[in-house]
Parts: C-alpha cells; structure tokens; sequence
C-alpha cells in the first residue's frame, strides 16, 4: 500500500512556518489530526475535517481511516519523543510519510551555542522528574523536554535537593514563534514561578560540595543505597553485573532484590535496559522505591512477592540474578524455565547451605563457579590487619538454545560455554561444567 498518512512536523509558528510539501499535504487531506493547539494553527481555508485526539489518547479512531488521505499534525520533529514514532511501530515505514520541522532541541542549541551532539536530552513528557537523576553530573548540559509550566520550579527544587543548586537554568518559551521568551537563573535562586506550558529547560550542571558523586561504571557507594545490611556489596556488585553483562533493550529480573541495586544498576547502565525487582520483605520495598528514584531510573518494576509464585505472569527476562531464595524450593528451577534461550543466570550464596543447593543445580545444568574472598584493611591496636568479608560462591550459566529436527525432538543447538573469567583485583577461583540441554519436553 502506498503512503496514505503523512506526518507534518509544525512549529510555534504555525502554518506560515511550514514548507511547500506540508502545505500541499495539508490541502489535499481529507482529515487532519492532532491536537487542539494544532488545529487552531490551520487557517480556516483548509477543507479537510480537523479531528483532536481523543481522551485518553487513542491512535484507534486514525488507523481506522487506513486508505485515505489523513494528515497528522505534531510538534517540531514527530520522530523525536512525537507520535511519529508511535506510529513508525504501528505501521510499515512504506505508508507513512513523515515531514519534520526543526525540533525544540534544534532550535534550543541554535539559540544557545550549544552543539547538539554534546548535550543529553531527558523528556519529563509523561515519566517522573526523578528521571533526571541519572543525568546530573558536574559540568554536564541537559535539555529537558518539559511537561508543563510547573517544570522549571519542581526542576530548581530537585536541583537544590540533589546538590546541585549553583546550577544554571535557562527557560526557553515557545520556541520559534512570536511569543518566544528567555528567562535565566540559578536553581538555587529561582523565583520565575509557573511559565509558559510550552517550554524547553537548558540546564548547565554545578555540583557542589554535598552533591553524590555517580560514576558511570557498575559498583556504586554502599552509601548511594538506603538499606537494611540486604546489599549486594560494592565490589560483588561489580563482579555480578560483569557476570550479567547488560546490553541495551534487555530485561533483567531481579529475584530476592533487597535494596534494589543490581536491578537499578542493570538500568543505569543503558537507558534501554529494564528491569524487575522482586521482593516480599514490605520494608525493603520502601528502600527499592527510594533507591530508583534517587539513582534515576524510577521505570524499575517493583513486584511485591515472593518467588516463585510471584513470577508467574511477568515479561520474558533476557537474564536473571538471584540475590536471595536460592534454596526455596523451586526458585532456581522457575527462573530457569521463565529465562529465555540463550539468556544469562547468575546466582550469589553466602551460606554453605544455599552453596550446596548451587552445587547440586549446577551438576544438571552446568555453569561457572567463583569464589569471591575480598578483604579490607582494618586496625588492629596500632596497627593494620587484613579482615576478610563473607565469602561469596557466584554461579553463573548460559541457557543453552535449542533446535527441534523433524521429529520434533530437543536438541542442543550448542553446548554454553563459560570460560574462565581472569583474575580481578578481589581473590577469585572457578571451576565449570559444561552445561546440559533443555528437557526436550519443555514447552518452551
């Protein structure tokens, strides 16, 4: 089918701004929709019936009119947080035309110097200011996409709270039209009050002394978490995460998740990776509910339960950690049937109980076993001695794939292989098995 919808990117300033070919589409469509800012930009000459989209928004009542000549109004650039890509998912790129006008962020950089590619954009369109938070680093330049006129304050109280007061905001109004306005301040000096809702904020990052200091690597402070003692520690956390090895777009369950961290340190490594965190003690989940938000990635799931039980239901994970409940009955054969083919497991035990259930797992489905002896330097009297942590036996394992010949029968695609991981800076040992083949009856 040949291009029936054509997606027009407008500006603040309307009609007048758009070029020959959006012009033309608009002319030639029977019905138009967007919303009502939009549709009163068009002047009253246009024919096609005008059609605001509906409460709560629905693309239903559009893709209904497949065939015809629609056109879609949106702001700016409709591929970049627009319903362009909203619709780019729905419909094949071969009937959808998309015609862009410079976006706020284009517009933005031009305005301040800023070059584009340098600077993060965060969109508080729909998703909680805490969003941010995984942003803020001393010396950085954000756009933020604001919601609303109430932005910029909520934003300047954020930023005092976070320690980040002596940072510069620059509120940019309608950007592009007539009514276009600058307003500058400090977050910690901000008394511009509501603005208009259709606003941009530049930010120019300054830390102060009590500001967090968040690297980028995996194994945050112990400190960055509230917690009760249930914390994968900082330098296991690390090593785990190096086990489960996030890549963007994958989904990580986080079983037994205490404070929150690996799932929440699986997020900030890419802002397409999503996680789960499962937890049943009510306490800690008031810990993972601080923690997301003050850590920035307030999209981690919290699932209030227990597993197993608690993970009938959920999204096909692309890995899975289990912190704690390795030795009730059933997690670790539940999470390895929920993991998808090829994904990773990792498991930590302390315990030489929760040791021995690892064991046991591993001589049916393999694995990598670490041991993990960290050690701090403590005083003693007047001097200084080694005191050793708890030791911790790290499982780790690759689903195998498997492949169905003719006669419907589970194969092993493959064996997974797990090489020895190399030393690091902590004591480690491992040993591996290689790992067996799927139950050639599971249905999965």
């Amino acid at each position: 089918m040949p291009a029936w919808l054509t997606v027009v990117g407008i500006g603040d300033d309307g009609f007048a701004g758009l070029g020959p070919a959006a012009r033309r589409a608009l002319l030639q469509a029977s019905v138009v929709y967007g919303g009502e800012r939009h549709l009163a930009m068009l002047p009253a000459r246009l024919g096609a019936r005008r059609a605001a989209w509906p409460r709560p928004f629905d693309l239903a009542p559009l893709l209904a009119e497949r065939g015809g000549a629609v056109c879609v109004l949106a702001s700016g650039d409709p591929m970049l947080f627009g319903v362009g890509a909203t619709l780019a998912r729905q419909l094949p790129a071969s009937e959808l035309r998309v015609l862009p006008a410079p976006s706020s962020l284009s517009l933005a950089a031009a305005r301040l110097g800023w070059p584009l590619q340098d600077v993060a954009t965060v969109s508080l369109v729909g998703r909680p200011l805490a969003t941010l938070n995984a942003h803020l680093y001393d010396g950085a330049r954000v756009f933020v996409l604001s919601a609303d006129g109430r932005i910029p304050g909520a934003l300047a109280d954020l930023l005092n709270a976070r320690g980040f007061g002596a940072t510069r905001m620059i509120v940019l109004e309608h950007l592009g039209g007539d009514a276009e306005r600058r307003i500058d301040g400090r977050a910690d000096q901000w008394s511009a009050g509501d603005v208009a809702a259709l606003n941009l904020i530049a930010l120019e990052c300054r830390a102060t002394a009590g500001a967090p200091r968040l690297p980028l690597t995996c194994g945050l402070s112990d400190d960055a978490f509230r917690h009760d003692g249930q914390l994968t520690k900082r330098d296991v956390r690390a090593v785990t995460l190096a086990r489960l090895a996030p890549t963007p777009g994958e989904l990580l369950w986080d079983v037994g998740a205490g404070s929150g961290s690996i799932g929440i340190e699986w997020m900030r490594a890419h802002p397409g990776c999503r996680a789960i965190a499962i937890e049943g003690h009510a306490e800690r989940q008031r810990f993972i509910e601080h923690n997301r938000d003050a850590l920035g990635v307030p999209g981690l799931q919290l699932v209030a339960g227990r597993a197993p039980d608690a993970l009938d239901g959920l999204p096909v994970p692309d890995a899975v950690f289990i912190g704690g409940g390795a030795t009730v009955p059933g997690v670790l054969d539940a999470c390895w049937v929920h993991l998808r083919e090829g994904g990773r497991l990792v498991v930590n035990a302390v315990t030489l109980q929760s040791e021995a259930a690892l064991a046991a797992w591993r001589e049916r489905h393999g694995g990598t076993f670490t041991r993990i002896a960290l050690a701090e330097a403590q005083s003693l009297g007047g001097f200084d001695t080694w005191r050793q942590a708890l030791p911790i036996t790290l499982l780790d394992v690759v689903k195998p794939r498997v492949a169905f010949d003719d006669a419907t029968n589970a194969t092993s695609e493959a064996n997974a292989t797990n090489a020895t991981h190399p030393a690091s800076a902590v004591a480690t040992a491992s040993a591996a098995t290689p790992a067996t083949s799927l139950n050639p009856h599971d249905p999965r």
